[in-house]
């Protein structure tokens, strides 16, 4: 067993919410009269929290990117949240590291209660001892606030814990708070980027990811779990 508390990031390690998530970005930007040929381009939004990529890709100043962010949550709440998918394997992976021993531990940039509600959707909540997630009212919002958050709702130490995550956010957050750091070879990170934020340890796969965190031998489900919305 790598360390008993495993810290799972969300979007693009449990599932893939490349439409749900674009889409919701689609219809902010159309309220500042922006529109983007593909969808595809707002990808980089599936990570990082979303103040910081509205400024970034945008310019917006703090006023267009509170209303960018309560324009996207029009379309998120009720739809994209679930215009998501579970990467296969990753049900199997989570009720194997909980039957091993291990305290599953979801540390996401997404707002609490969303995580919550799309853990329960996929039906994984009942794998996770917590879900910490970012603030809705702004107050914790990098990865860094939601695993000190997770650690002192826990009551344990950074050495007990691993971050596993597919974008340096997730790396540079486990450096900055003390944590041991799994980089996955799934997702949403830029070629280069998981390599440049040096992480402990890299998995190619959910079996290498599995193996990894329990030392056991590879595991492959005999049917892929994909659930489409």
């Amino acid at each position: 067993m790598l360390r008993k508390y495993l810290f799972f990031d969300l979007d693009g390690t449990l599932t893939d919410p490349m439409e749900g998530i674009t889409r919701s970005v689609e219809y902010a930007l159309r309220h500042f009269g922006i529109e983007v040929a593909d969808r595809r381009e707002l990808c980089p939004f599936i990570g990082p929290p979303l103040a910081d990529s509205f400024r970034e890709r945008y310019g917006m100043d703090d006023a267009d990117t509170a209303a960018a962010i309560a324009k996207m949550r029009e379309y998120f709440v009720p739809k994209g949240i679930f215009e998501n998918e579970l990467y296969p394997g990753i049900p199997e992976l989570l009720a194997d590291t909980a039957a091993a021993g291990c305290a599953n531990v979801m540390a996401t940039s997404k707002p609490e209660p969303f995580a919550r509600r799309i853990a329960e959707h996929f039906d994984i909540a009942r794998h996770f001892r917590l879900i910490a997630g970012s603030a809705l009212d702004g107050a914790r919002t990098t990865k860094t606030e939601v695993i000190r958050h997770a650690l002192a709702q826990l009551g344990i130490a950074p050495e007990e814990a691993v971050m596993i995550g597919d974008r340096r956010y997730d790396i540079e957050g486990a450096a900055a708070t003390g944590l041991d750091s799994v980089a996955v070879g799934w997702g949403y990170a830029a070629p280069g980027e998981l390599e440049a934020a040096r992480p402990g340890h890299f998995a190619a796969d959910v079996d290498a990811l599995r193996k990894l965190l329990l030392g056991t031998d590879t595991f492959r489900p005999k049917k892929a779990v994909i659930r489409k919305i």
